[in-house]
């Protein structure tokens, strides 16, 4: 049982640590966003696993969703505005 425990643990923190790097590393803003959520997601799990109930309702809330939210309506906000080389300005 603690084993599982253990190992439960240390692949919530490798793969907190590969979504890490690959948030920072992806070119694509979407994509960026995508992983920051769940990021964040997995960030408010962690949390949970320490017993702090009270910081993973707030990472799951704020940092995964509110936070997400914004960041998702930013990109589109960003794609919206592009223009392709050949338009008309």
């Amino acid at each position: 049982m603690i084993l599982a425990s253990w190992l439960l643990d240390a692949l919530l923190a490798a793969l907190l640590l590969w979504l890490a790097w690959r948030l920072l590393a992806s070119p694509d803003l979407f994509k960026a966003v995508v992983l920051f959520i769940v990021f964040g997601l997995l960030m408010a799990l962690a949390w949970a696993r320490l017993a702090a109930p009270d910081l993973a309702l707030a990472e799951a809330a704020i940092g995964a969703g509110l936070t997400g939210a914004l960041l998702l309506d930013a990109v589109g906000h960003l794609q919206r505005g592009r223009r392709h080389p050949g338009d008309a300005p």
